[in-house]
């Protein structure tokens, strides 16, 4: 920006930018469709290195199994046939999701010590991470093939896995879940004797009509919804499906009651009933699947219903930031045989009445005949609820939104009346305050619930510190309510517990990782500290281990502490000034002391991968990561300050880079994803401290999401202004720094539809600013196939070096505060 603005923007703005957007028609943004390009050196390499790979414990803790799945598809994979329907995305052929992953490595490893067996699978073979039975002894997962999906079974012992039966649902919900006997799985299937999917009408049978009738209904701009009545046929064919109890040694299925449209689904613990919940006609054109009308039933096995819980209607009417109202966060208590909890609004789901409790928790016993007992009133919203392993202790969250405030109640489920006592009142925002999240363990039934040994229960959080990242292991006194810390990662590595083997945590398994080694698993002994390895996982990208990073934090000039991660390349001199990129997204808080809390470590492992802009370190660029961009203020009103924020916040994190000796001044660029690029068009319509910027997958023209974005409760009609000034399409004119904006021609993203990315080119363009527009083929709102991410890397790379490291002598900047639209 380095026009001066003229006249001040004007309150029909708001208006004249929806105009532009819905109004005109843009014309194709390239004259030609480019070829896809490469990366240069050694991009193309580590891209091309094996992904890390997931590790899955059995509940047991005595085997695991390692998957590891293809680190980037081919785009042929994204381009294969795909039906947008509801927010779904599914496959016709073979009725499973349209993306699934390629598996390249399947192994089985006993614990603490065994030989790893390779699993048998087919080379390239898509199938799911395994899901363990409860029992621990055998293991399951999908495999997507051409025409159908298959449901596998592994036995542990063996290492052996045969296919148990085809024809699965996997397009809505979970397709399988293990049974708490271990011996079956609930499985949704493909209905008996199916048709052909329904035929495209040859000609409309009349026009596609909706209508309002005066009750408000705001939605946020959900993508992939039905555009026509043949669309929620489709819906109906490859959304239904038929419940079977599937036996896990014979592949002999019974029937569950009649097809329909299924959620979720949940076993009860004793696996004598099915909580399930099934769509329902009146369908939308505005809202999801997840959205729709639905019926939620307790059925026994025989399909039976054996309590109805509710029949919730469209959810359309629900108010910004509200919930839905009927119950919702349905679910099982794990410590009883058959016991269902929920929740349901006092409020009736709005959360601008005032009230004095706005949520309640029910509870009603097998076999659901008498009045459900009330749990607790919650004065805020209900965020969540743990059960121990003890049945007469579980906690709930709740949470204030105006204050982004949590606390954490202990009840007894077995004693309602019993008052509740608070355990932890903080701010969710508070890392460094954050007392960790109980330690699950899973029951015989395969529930999880929370340990609790003499009294105590296990916490483990990130341990966020002013210098970084070093995750705990406490134990919490439930009756003293004060804790103790058993365990930390050191100041050099990334160390965190993943699960206990001893009851009272005298043995238990952790994850490390160093900046310079991988992440493995270890068996950690509390008495002495000794550290067995399980896995060993090699260095598959050495060329990056000359690489350096550090933490670096400074101020706002209004006080406020910031960060960044500082990546510099291998062959870095002290003194030597380089190009430099910073890379950001904004964040929302309440206040400045939470804002400027460090939430990251120098201590992980360094790697890279996907169309991560950590690459352009290979290739002579200094990487300020993750620069803090914080946007503090009261929840209604922090974004009437959104640019004054972030034109500071960015300035005083190029400001230390150069103080420091790493950045040249002349040659800095800016980039960021999704609302990064939100932040990194804004950045380039109202300074000059960039002399380019990259902007992926971003929404720019805040009129086109007039129900809110982000954090962002007010409507466009609420405050057309704040709307209006945050839109950087409104000054496209004032963009005369290069823009690179990329976006995915297929994402699906709430908010961020391609069309945002190509009005911003054209705007800009039209008023002779220097801008590309990149769409990339098949992809979503985050870049998956190879062919994308390396041609991606390569524009990111072009761009900067032809406008950052190779930027000519600046002009002297005309920018002034007083340059910025008034609030």
């Amino acid at each position: 920006m380095s026009r001066p603005h003229g006249k001040r923007l004007q309150w029909h703005a708001a208006f004249l930018g929806l105009l532009l957007a819905w109004g005109v028609c843009a014309p194709g943004a390239c004259a030609a469709e480019d070829s896809y390009q490469k990366a240069p050196a050694p991009i193309g390499e580590l891209l091309s290195t094996p992904a890390a790979p997931s590790v899955h414990f059995n509940p047991q803790r005595d085997a695991m199994i390692i998957y590891r799945a293809e680190r980037h598809p081919p785009v042929a994979d994204l381009a294969e046939p795909v039906l947008r329907l509801a927010g779904l995305r599914i496959n016709p052929l073979n009725n499973g999701p349209h993306r699934t992953a390629r598996c390249v490595e399947l192994t089985l490893h006993p614990l603490p010590e065994g030989k790893e067996r390779p699993i048998p699978i087919q080379p390239g073979a898509r199938i799911t991470p395994p899901a363990w039975s409860p029992d621990g002894k055998q293991f399951a997962y999908l495999r997507f093939g051409s025409r159908e999906v298959e449901l596998w079974v592994g036995d542990a012992k063996r290492g052996s896995v045969r296919r148990l039966r085809g024809g699965l649902n996997a397009a809505i919900g979970e397709a399988f879940q293990w049974m708490p006997d271990s011996q079956s799985l609930l499985c949704q299937t493909l209905p008996a004797n199916r048709p052909k999917p329904p035929a495209v009408p040859r000609s409309p049978e009349g026009p596609v009509v909706q209508e309002t009738t005066g009750k408000a209904a705001p939605a946020r701009t959900f993508q992939d919804l039905f555009e026509s009545p043949h669309d929620e046929d489709l819906f109906d064919y490859y959304a239904t499906s038929q419940l079977a109890l599937v036996n896990a040694k014979s592949g002999e299925s019974k029937l569950i009651g009649p097809p329909a449209i299924f959620s979720t689904l949940d076993a009860s613990p004793d696996g004598q009933h099915i909580l399930a919940s099934h769509i329902q006609r009146p369908y939308s054109y505005q809202l999801p699947a997840t959205m729709f009308p639905r019926t939620v039933e307790v059925l026994t096995l025989d399909g039976k219903v054996a309590f109805h819980l509710a029949s919730l209607p469209l959810a359309e009417e629900i108010p910004i930031g509200g919930v839905r109202t009927g119950p919702r966060s349905y679910q099982w208590r794990p410590t009883s045989p058959a016991t269902l909890a929920w929740v349901e609004a006092l409020d009736g789901g709005d959360p601008r009445k005032k009230v004095a409790h706005r949520d309640r928790i029910l509870m009603l016993d097998a076999p659901f005949t008498g009045n459900p007992i009330e749990l607790e009133q919650l004065e805020h919203r209900f965020q969540g609820l743990t059960w121990t392993e003890r049945p007469d202790m579980a906690l709930v969250r709740e949470y204030q939104a105006s204050r982004r405030w949590n606390r954490t109640w202990l009840i007894n489920p077995s004693a309602p009346t019993e008052p509740s006592r608070l355990l932890w009142d903080v701010s969710s925002q508070d890392r460094y305050s954050d007392p960790g999240s109980p330690l699950l363990r899973p029951l015989t039934n395969g529930f999880r619930v929370a340990r609790v040994h003499e009294g105590s229960l296990f916490l483990v959080g990130a341990g966020a510190t002013p210098d970084g990242e070093r995750p705990f292991l406490d134990t919490f006194n439930l009756v003293s309510l004060r804790s103790e810390r058993l365990f930390q990662s050191d100041e050099a590595s990334h160390e965190s517990v993943v699960a206990l083997l001893k009851p009272d945590a005298a043995q238990f398994i952790t994850r490390r990782e160093s900046p310079t080694r991988p992440a493995n698993y270890f068996i950690r002994t509390l008495a002495d500290g000794a550290r067995q390895p399980i896995t060993e996982f090699p260095d598959l990208m050495p060329q990056l281990r000359g690489i350096r990073k550090q933490l670096v934090t400074y101020q706002r000039p209004d006080g406020v502490p910031l960060s960044f991660t500082l990546y510099l390349p291998a062959d870095h001199q002290p003194g030597q000034r380089l190009p430099t990129v910073l890379w950001a997204y904004p964040r929302e808080f309440n206040d400045p002391d939470t804002a400027g809390q460090v939430t990251t470590t120098a201590n992980r492992y360094t790697t890279f991968s996907g169309a991560s802009h950590l690459f352009l370190v290979t290739q002579g660029y200094a990487v300020l990561d993750s620069a803090t961009m914080p946007v503090i203020g009261d929840t209604k009103k922090a974004n009437d300050t959104f640019l004054e924020q972030i034109i500071s916040s960015a300035k005083a994190a190029v400001d230390k880079a150069v103080e420091m000796g790493i950045a040249d001044p002349n040659r800095v660029g800016v980039g960021g994803h999704s609302y990064g690029a939100f932040m990194v068009a804004n950045l380039m319509a109202h300074t000059d401290i960039f002399k380019a910027g990259i902007a992926r997958s971003g929404a720019y023209n805040r009129t086109l999401t007039p129900f809110g974005f982000q954090n962002e409760r007010r409507t466009l009609w609420d405050a057309p202004e704040v709307y209006a000034r945050m839109s950087p399409f409104m000054f496209a004119h004032r963009i005369n720094e290069p823009l690179l904006l990329i976006h995915g021609e297929a994402d699906n993203n709430p908010g961020t539809f391609p069309m945002q990315s190509e009005r911003l080119y054209q705007a800009v363009k039209g008023n002779g600013g220097t801008a590309r527009l990149v769409l990339l083929p098949h992809e979503s709102h985050g870049y998956e196939a190879r062919e994308s991410v390396e041609h991606v890397l390569w524009e990111t790379l072009h761009w900067f070096d032809k406008y950052v490291k190779r930027a000519p002598e600046p002009a002297v900047s005309t920018f002034t505060p007083s340059d910025l639209p008034p609030p």
